[in-house]
């Protein structure tokens, strides 16, 4: 399958912005996902992009591999993301992906905007579900090029 992105940039005020993200300095991106993991990320990267008045890069990414994807978001969730970061007041942008392993996806976004801080929501898996499966979390947490804050639901920013 190839690669597919859509990318949405807005303002704080919901509409189209007017800088474009590849040359953006200085992004929060989180690794999102329609959940609960997705929540806590998205809201501890909103935080941390208003402490360093920068703005949110949301990644929804997905390989494209399954018939359903639980983690890739549908319209309904995009929409409820982008009205939750036009609510929050910082310049934000969502992308989302289809093709390649999901943290190849978010580190090449993190690189591509020189992205200061990566948030991803952890996820409990056994010893064995990371052995055979592997752990998005984990490749981003020991690939990015930048500090990355890993959250757990219940966490409450700042």
């Amino acid at each position: 399958m190839s690669d597919q992105t859509h990318d949405r940039t807005q303002d704080q005020a919901g509409t189209p912005a007017s800088h474009d993200a590849s040359s953006a300095k200085g992004w929060v991106v989180v690794a999102w996902a329609p959940d609960e993991f997705g929540a806590v990320a998205l809201a501890h990267g909103v935080f941390e992009a208003r402490d360093r008045g920068r703005g949110v890069l949301v990644v929804n990414a997905t390989k494209g591999d399954a018939l359903v994807d639980d983690r890739y978001a549908g319209p309904e969730a995009l929409q409820q993301v982008e009205r939750e970061l036009a609510a929050a007041g910082v310049p934000f942008e969502v992308r989302q992906s289809v093709g390649g392993d999901v943290a190849d996806q978010v580190l090449q976004v993190t690189s591509e905007v020189d992205a200061r801080l990566v948030v991803i929501g952890l996820r409990r898996r056994t010893p064995v579900g990371k052995l055979l499966m592997g752990s998005v979390d984990q490749r981003i947490l020991l690939a990015a090029t930048c500090p990355v804050l890993a959250v757990k639901p219940g966490e409450q920013p700042g």
